[in-house]
């Protein structure tokens, strides 16, 4: 006889075993590449290779598993063609172990941007960034005060393979600088590195904070957590951020508190054609910036605490445009970041007793792995990100008809993002590597996925709706 008793309930997507444990993994994974060199002072590079494998193999299982509806009509080509020169290169590359080396750790980078934007909306995605971040940062915290109250003294990494009696300062995990007001390093072992972390926290809490006091409704997009735990989280990053000073983090702040006030002025033109006195007006802004501080750079590098040689960047540059004139066209062979066991890199950039194992700018950096063909390759795909995170800040979320939705605060977080790293990119050549790399895939694939701002109530019906399974994986 069959019952006549209802079915129980299902359990929302967000709580299903599957949403659980992809959110899990992304969080960890997203942990695991922001808190970077973390592994490798923990557990030496073997440990840190672990670690990379097993976040990698399992946000390829959660790709897998969700099996997201990629529209074979928005693959971002420019970064495919990146790709392909990167692996094609082993063909001619000068040191091809440290070129197979580096693309197995590109390609698993690769796997968890693709699972950012494949398995979450963009709320979602916000949300796991967030977590992460707060990870980072709280331990953070916790490792310079343990350093600083407890132990009293400087650490180096576990199992250093070094001269301990003698270290070079920039070896050490922990400086013991908490309570001395120097610059902290957290688990990360580098403040550049932290800057970053915590520049990342203040853009997603920031943000948060003002849809959620804004935006009716906005809880459904950002979250369960209440107003005061993302006031805690934003402190905290603001904490992290000035503990940590980093010159070239504070410029890409700058920059991005710029590109964030042009946003919100080019939101509040009431017709489009109101638009172009506001992007002349920046970009007046940004051209008169950009001339001072080449005339005043003296001045401003001295107010800064910085050499007049970018604390050693102009000859790091020199070096390696010395080889990029050896081979310009297709480089030397992809290398992110350098192999220190290949002969070229042993003593290519000696800095205060360490091996500089980039060239502290990523352009620079590409130029020489891949030529000016890769170059104009990895131009195509900033340039990509930059203009498609923009378009997707200043218009009005576009899933239907209706030209007049809201704007909402969170759909700046893409370009504020974006616009970070590029800076960033002028200093530093993080953007090719970890973090940078799955924050720059995740940014490419997913506008380029999914160019619209999610609406709750008209996102399953759209042309432009999420490319993922919603019942798979929520918020």
């Amino acid at each position: 006889m069959l019952s006549t008793e209802p079915a129980p309930p299902h359990p929302p997507a967000a709580l299903t075993t599957r949403a659980l444990v992809v959110r899990h993994v992304a969080v960890f994974a997203t942990f695991a590449v922001l808190a970077g060199t973390f592994w490798t002072n923990l557990f030496t590079i073997w440990g840190y290779t672990a670690v990379a494998l097993v976040s990698g193999g399992a946000a390829l299982a959660c790709l897998m598993a969700v099996r997201p509806n990629w529209r074979r009509t928005r693959v971002p080509w420019s970064l495919v063609g990146y790709g392909v020169l990167s692996v094609v290169s082993l063909a001619w590359s000068a040191y091809p172990s440290g070129t197979a080396a580096t693309l197995l750790g590109a390609g698993l980078c690769t796997i968890l941007g693709m699972t950012l934007a494949g398995c979450f909306s963009w709320p979602e995605v916000i949300r796991v960034l967030g977590r992460a971040v707060t990870w980072v940062l709280s331990l953070s915290l916790v490792f310079e005060f343990v350093v600083a109250a407890i132990i009293r003294h400087p650490v180096l990494p576990n199992f250093y393979a070094g001269d301990a009696a003698d270290p070079p300062l920039l070896d050490y995990w922990s400086r013991d600088l908490l309570f001395s007001g120097g610059r902290i390093q957290g688990i990360s072992g580098n403040a550049n590195l932290l800057a970053v972390v915590a520049l990342l926290g203040i853009i997603v809490f920031g943000l948060r904070l003002a849809a959620r006091r804004d935006e009716p409704g906005a809880a459904t997009l950002i979250g369960p957590e209440r107003r005061w735990t993302l006031l805690i989280r934003l402190g905290l990053s603001v904490v992290m951020f000035l503990l940590s000073f980093s010159t070239t983090i504070l410029l890409a702040a700058v920059v991005t508190a710029v590109v964030l006030a042009a946003a919100l002025a080019i939101r509040r033109a009431p017709r489009p054609e109101a638009r172009t006195p506001v992007y002349l007006g920046f970009l007046g802004i940004g051209v008169v910036g950009a001339v001072g501080a080449v005339v005043f750079r003296t001045q401003l590098l001295g107010l800064l605490g910085k050499s007049p040689d970018l604390t050693g960047r102009l000859d790091i540059w020199a070096t390696v445009w010395r080889l990029i004139e050896q081979r310009p066209v297709f480089g030397w062979g992809f290398s992110s970041p350098w192999a220190p066991w290949e002969p070229l890199f042993t003593d290519l950039v000696i800095r205060r007793g360490v091996r500089q194992l980039q060239a502290h700018n990523a352009w620079l950096d590409v130029w020489f792995q891949l030529g000016v063909v890769g170059l104009v390759l990895f131009a195509a795909v900033v340039l990509s990100m930059l203009t498609r995170t923009w378009f997707l800040a200043v218009d009005r979320p576009r899933v239907d008809l209706d030209a007049h939705r809201p704007y909402t605060a969170l759909s700046l977080a893409p370009v504020l993002i974006a616009v970070s790293l590029v800076v960033q990119s002028v200093a530093e050549s993080r953007l090719l590597i970890e973090s940078g790399w799955v924050l720059l895939v995740l940014l490419v694939v997913k506008t380029k996925q999914e160019p619209a701002w999610p609406i709750p109530a008209v996102a399953a019906s759209s042309d432009l709706a999420p490319a993922t399974r919603r019942d798979v994986v929520g918020g």
